[in-house]
């Protein structure tokens, strides 16, 4: 069967066999995970599939797979065989995606088949098969739910909180600050493919809660939202203390002390809904993050509703290392 014969076609295995897509020509499926959105990586290459390996594997080759398959973006890339080893060719090596790429094969990389690796290295990704559309920034818009190779919506009968918390999480945010409906981001077009959602707010994924499929007694007047938390605190004594962790561009980073001030920590603990600080700490308190050093030099007023409003650097522009690292104790609510 030839590539262009296959690629229109979705095969799902609802039993533990490895689930692979195929979607639009793309020369690229994932094997092995536990949904169609997320698995080893591989690549059609001269009549066979083989493997990428994890060397320089990063979330922006990621994004550039994941939307070659259809998804609004990646949630995380994966190394060492996290989806299981595969077998045959390892067709790439030495990825270098700068993320604007529509295919995998446009990015720099190895010569095809030319690499030092084995099968324990095997990429992967995990891509949001949700997304959020119509909001003023990222962490917040209508819910949209791709299935069987199209976007829809979700209904608003009964959403609510716990909802908005598993899509929130599902797109990589600690949690919802808050759940809309009516349209509130405006309304979608398509499917509307979910109605009466009852998540726990435990579950994993939004496809994963209770819903009915029959959707006929919505419209998209009733199109769901939700707003994600973009900040969060880590490796603190309590949960109102920590390093201050931002999520930007589908990633977690730090944020350095350059300028960290107490009106910074009270916009921080405001906007995490607990309260007002009582200290800022800085030169790393509570240890060294990882990735990114997203904001510096921040200069908030202090009645700012969320950090990323205040003045700042450009994003990841600065030189700042992790030992720089901010954070803050919250008084708490």
């Amino acid at each position: 069967m030839s590539l262009s014969a296959m690629s229109s076609i979705l095969i799902i295995n609802i039993c533990l066999s490895p689930i692979i897509l195929y979607v639009n020509n793309a020369g690229v499926r994932l094997v092995g995970g536990s949904s169609s959105s997320e698995g080893r990586v591989e690549v059609f290459y001269r009549g066979s599939w083989g493997t990428v390996c994890d060397d320089s594997w990063s979330i922006s080759d990621a994004r550039v797979v994941c939307r070659q398959l259809g998804f609004s973006s990646a949630i995380q890339s994966k190394s060492s065989a996290f989806f299981g080893q595969g077998s045959g060719q390892i067709w790439l090596d030495n990825v270098a995606c700068s993320g604007s790429e529509t295919r995998l094969e446009d990015c720099s990389h190895s010569s095809w088949g030319t690499h030092n690796c084995n099968h324990r290295e095997d990429a992967g990704v995990i891509c949001a098969d949700i997304r959020l559309v119509g909001g003023s920034s990222l962490n917040e818009g209508r819910v949209e739910v791709y299935q069987s190779g199209r976007w829809g919506t979700v209904c608003d009968d009964y959403w609510g909180k716990s909802d908005a918390d598993v899509v929130c999480c599902q797109l990589g945010y600690p949690h919802a600050v808050s759940s809309s409906g009516s349209a509130a981001f405006g309304q979608g077009s398509g499917p509307i493919l979910f109605d009466n959602v009852d998540c726990s707010g435990s579950e994993s994924r939004l496809q994963n809660c209770p819903y009915d499929a029959n959707t006929a007694d919505c419209s998209h007047s009733e199109d769901a939202g939700v707003t994600c938390q973009t900040v969060r605190l880590v490796n603190g004594t309590s949960s109102q203390s920590g390093r201050v962790e931002i999520f930007y561009n589908g990633q977690w980073g730090t944020v350095c002390d350059d300028l960290w001030s107490m009106n910074d920590a009270n916009v921080v603990c405001r906007q995490l809904g607990l309260g007002s600080a009582s200290a800022y700490k800085t030169s790393g308190y509570y240890g060294a993050g990882t990735g990114p050093v997203w904001l510096s030099r921040l200069s908030c007023s202090g009645s700012e509703t969320k950090l990323e409003s205040c003045s700042h650097s450009a994003w990841g522009a600065e030189t700042c290392s992790h030992e720089e690292d901010a954070g803050v104790v919250c008084v708490g609510v």
